[in-house]
């Protein structure tokens, strides 16, 4: 019990005046020592701890977050993998790999072929990058502008829902051939974490459903994978309690059965009906046949571009074989890093297009990458400026090219005008005026007015949150919560 009156002789450095002092009742904010501070602008713990440093500034933080997705995601930014660089590593190794002998059998062929690939002239780097933009954009073309346009002008939250529920309907069946794929890695891959005595029927299973993905028999497809193969594992599970490899790529695998199910043609065009009945905006929808809308959905400019872009279907691929380390441990390394840098830029708080620019030319490396921000006026929305500023667009490009060094380029275009900022090594700033002339020569042979045209040489790298400043505020990402 608690010496509440003191009678007991007192314990050594325990009780005394040092220990008997009174709590002040008045918190002052200036004092030191005074830690945990209540903020009545914060949601905080009960006893006012935090456990993560950089709580203020995410940009200065070294912890991980655990408080707010965005800020997770803004840290992760600033620490992202330089992209260009891990690319340069790879395609070195790659070079000096391809003429390795002793290969696996169809390796130095897919080194080869990916290599290949970066060789372009004006013509071929002008398709591949207007693929690269078209194929990154699946929401594109009349009808999707259309859906786009709605969502902006009815203010009915029901209306908005259903429109973003047509969408997630759209998005899984253009990926149906991708989820058709990850669910084929994924049920080869199982057999290496299973027993012997289980992989017999698995495999057959397998090759059955192999069969039905390339027949495009959707509803069978499901009847295998729902009611064969999901079973046949669950029951693995759960009768030797395997909560390792098998059972986390069997939740990967229920993940991509239930996208392959909702991407389907009945509850698509379900969907898409339901969205004729919202106002005038929309009535329209009505005049669209089943057959017309499903070739609507299938030849658009995505469609087209995905089909072409055969740098992502090499790269990809050939991630496969180096992230199982089957291309050395320095080329796994490196591709772990532009994985990592691709999935960053890929995340749902990007509201930014981002692509790679990797290409020979003249015998000369570049790599570089790009984002793009089509509506970019929000940045200064409610100014004057801001209201004038429809229709803008902004670039960042990063490009390092073989003996000339590390190029930046921020470019802002609205309608015919553009202002362009170049930032390079001192070599290419001291004809800074001369070069400034040729890009509004190119620019005017285009259509363009170059407004305000610079180059400068650089001081330090432009940061991704330096042209996009509104990455900070996360109103046009998908705020994911778990």
């Amino acid at each position: 019990m608690a010496n509440l009156m003191g009678v007991t002789n007192p314990v050594p450095n325990y009780d005394g005046p040092n220990n008997n002092r009174t709590v002040p009742t008045t918190v002052k904010p200036n004092d030191t020592q005074i830690q945990n501070i209540p903020d009545p602008t914060r949601v905080g713990r009960p006893d006012a701890r935090t456990d993560q440093s950089g709580a203020d500034d995410a940009l200065q933080s070294t912890a991980l977050r655990y408080d707010s997705n965005l800020q997770v995601f803004l840290q992760n930014l600033r620490e992202a993998p330089d992209l260009g660089a891990e690319i340069l590593k790879a395609v070195t190794w790659l070079r000096g790999l391809a003429m390795t002998p002793g290969l696996q059998a169809g390796l130095a062929e897919e080194i080869s072929e990916f290599l290949k690939l970066f060789r372009m002239d004006g013509e071929s780097f002008r398709q591949f990058f207007l693929t690269q933009m078209e194929s990154g954009n699946r929401f594109s073309g009349p009808l999707l502008s259309l859906l786009r346009q709605a969502y902006q002008t009815i203010p009915s939250e029901g209306v908005r829902q259903d429109i973003l529920g047509f969408l997630k309907r759209y998005s899984d069946f253009s990926s149906t051939d991708h989820i058709g794929r990850t669910m084929m890695q994924i049920l080869k891959q199982l057999p290496d974490y299973l027993p012997k005595s289980w992989h017999d029927r698995l495999l057959d299973m397998t090759a059955r459903l192999e069969n039905g993905l390339e027949a495009g028999t959707r509803g069978e497809n499901l009847k295998l994978l729902q009611g064969e193969i999901v079973p046949y594992l669950g029951n693995y599970v759960e009768r030797t309690h395997d909560l390792g490899t098998a059972r986390s790529l069997l939740r990967l695998l229920v993940l991509n059965i239930t996208r392959y199910e909702n991407g389907g043609e009945e509850g698509l065009l379900s969907a898409f009906r339901q969205l004729s009945g919202y106002g005038d905006v929309l009535e329209g929808l009505n005049r669209l046949d089943d057959a017309s809308l499903l070739k609507l959905l299938r030849e658009n400019p995505f469609t087209q571009a995905s089909q072409q872009d055969v740098f992502s279907e090499r790269l990809a691929s050939l991630a496969q074989y180096a992230l199982r380390g089957e291309c050395g441990s320095q080329v796994q390394e490196a591709f772990q890093e532009i994985i990592r840098a691709i999935l960053i830029n890929e995340s749902v708080y990007m509201p930014l297009r981002h692509g790679l620019l990797p290409m020979e030319w003249d015998g000369k490396m570049s790599y570089g990458e790009f984002w793009v921000d089509p509506d970019a006026q929000d940045e200064e929305k409610g100014s004057e400026a801001g209201k004038n500023q429809e229709g803008k667009i902004q670039f960042l490009f990063k490009m390092d090219i073989q003996n000339l060094g590390f190029l930046e380029m921020a470019l802002g275009a609205i309608d015919s005008q553009v202002d362009l900022s170049v930032y390079g090594p001192e070599t290419m700033s001291r004809h800074g005026e001369v070069i400034a002339q040729d890009i509004r020569e190119i620019l005017k042979s285009h259509g363009l007015d170059g407004k305000s045209i610079r180059v400068i040489k650089e001081e330090k790298p432009l940061a991704i949150t330096d042209v996009f400043p509104h990455l900070f505020e996360g109103k046009r990402s998908v705020n994911v919560k778990i």
